[in-house]
């Protein structure tokens, strides 16, 4: 096959865009050129060269595809790499940005959870700072245990014996099955056995503990009788999973937390129970529905309860685990303990939010997720009518913006089968779609929901209307 020559044309357009790639100019000039400005004051030559080699290649890039235009001028193209590097030193931001959340989920894994309470940050900020008695004893001047900055409270708020945290309620009760029940079974409802957010399962976490599951019951229904029958010389556990983010109603049974622990001391064997979310108090003082609250679940019989510390609690992420003293004592003797274990920003927050539990009497205003769980509709109306004024001032004509009813939820497992009634501001344009117009606010770092084909902003989380006085025209 004869190979076609490029014609003259082709062969004059390879040239000139050969002779522009060779007008760009080296690394070093730029950063020399570079070093003048503003932009790049403060920042190490490091990390200025990085910038500068990315601003050249992507030139370069844009050179061969026909994308950039340029004279050949070795000056020009000096100055297009050095407003490159620029540009990009204005973009550069660190990977966690504050975010408006008006989603309608409290909780909302994706964006971080639960908010904390000022004396959480607080203490987070102060434990950042300095250095402070993680593992350190004052009094004797010996190596302590970072437990202890935290156990008194749980065991007071929980009615325990003994507690440990870990860095999630994963890593909990994984660290319960792995320390009680390795290379024995573990009894549990196949109603119990969930898949939560992240395609994360039960099971898993079982067979990675090494423990080996043994289903009782059905999908809808488990009586103590199906316990009683598992029940061998192998069973190292009776375990209960709270159902999290999903519900069974109608024709259902389930044995009663209380009822599985007579059971368990019948046959010598414990119960365990993954709690989730996990409340410390009662929620429906704040007009919510009643969730399982951990000191309930110890006085019914719980050898061990795991739960949450960023879900209901409102602390910062950790997995609590409170319960009989010579169990938490085996629990803290297993090497996993150290891998799993908190660090001290996050051991300060949650110190921080139980001192909350034990000595405020204002929980409900001090904790964001009580306070902003309790919220009323008449509340919600007024913010809405004063963000949707700042909203529409903000947008081109032809938008439409208006008040509406809502519903939120808790998120992340909690409250599952619970809507919380809310209101919403509403946007709509009859020449842009809902998805475009949500593009349009995450921009701003605003981010809604789309349904219905409207995009929505619930304010259940919102408390200040001034989130919204930003640009949202581009």
């Amino acid at each position: 096959m004869t190979r076609q020559r490029p014609s003259s044309t082709e062969t004059a357009a390879q040239g000139s865009r050969a002779s522009l790639l060779r007008a760009v100019p080296p690394v070093d000039e730029c950063l020399r050129a570079l070093a003048d400005s503003p932009r790049a004051r403060g920042v190490s030559r490091a990390y200025l060269k990085k910038v500068v080699q990315q601003a050249a290649d992507d030139l370069r890039a844009a050179l061969e595809a026909g994308r950039a235009r340029s004279q050949g001028d070795r000056h020009a193209m000096l100055a297009q790499v050095v407003h490159r590097a620029e540009s990009a030193l204005i973009a550069d931001e660190p990977a966690l940005k504050p975010l408006v959340n008006a989603t309608g989920v409290l909780l909302h894994t994706n964006l971080g959870r639960a908010i904390l309470a000022e004396p959480a940050i607080e203490a987070v900020e102060q434990a950042a700072r300095a250095a402070v008695n993680l593992e350190f004893n004052l009094q004797t001047g010996e190596r302590g245990d970072r437990d202890a900055i935290v156990e008194t409270e749980l065991c007071a708020l929980s009615g325990a014996e003994a507690a440990t945290v870990v860095n999630n309620n994963a890593a909990a009760v994984l660290l319960v099955l792995n320390t009680l029940a390795l290379g024995r079974e573990v009894v549990v409802s196949r109603g119990e056995l969930i898949e939560i957010g992240g395609s994360f399962r039960i099971p898993d976490v079982m067979l990675r503990s090494g423990a080996r599951l043994h289903e009782v019951g059905t999908t809808n229904r488990t009586h103590r009788a199906d316990y009683r029958n598992a029940i061998g010389p192998d069973t190292a556990l009776l375990m209960k999973v709270h159902p999290s983010n999903y519900q069974i109603v109608g024709f259902t049974s389930e044995v009663a937390l209380q009822d599985l622990a007579a059971l368990g001391r019948e046959y010598g064997v414990d119960v365990v129970e993954d709690l989730g979310a996990g409340a410390l108090i009662d929620l429906t003082q704040f007009g919510l529905p009643h969730e399982p609250v951990v000191a309930e679940r110890i006085a019914a019989g719980a050898a061990i309860v795991t739960f949450s510390g960023d879900k209901l609690l409102g602390g910062p992420q950790a997995g609590l685990i409170v319960g009989r003293r010579e169990l938490v004592a085996k629990l803290k003797a297993n090497p996993l303990k150290r891998a799993l274990r908190c660090d001290k920003l996050t051991l300060a927050a949650l110190a921080a939010t139980l001192r909350i539990y034990l000595r405020s009497d204002e929980i409900g205003d001090t904790v964001p997720t009580l306070r902003l769980m309790g919220r009323k509709p008449a509340e919600l109306r007024t913010v809405a009518a004063q963000a949707a004024q700042i909203i529409a001032e903000r947008l081109e004509a032809g938008f439409k913006v208006e008040v509406t009813e809502a519903t939120s939820q808790v998120g992340s497992g909690s409250l599952p089968a619970e809507s919380l009634p809310s209101v919403a501001v509403t946007i709509t344009h009859p020449d842009m779609s809902a998805n475009a117009i949500a593009a349009r606010f995450r921009r701003a770092r605003i981010i809604g929901r789309v349904s219905a084909d409207a995009f929505h902003l619930d304010m259940r989380t919102i408390e200040d209307t001034a989130v919204f006085a930003v640009d949202l025209k581009s």
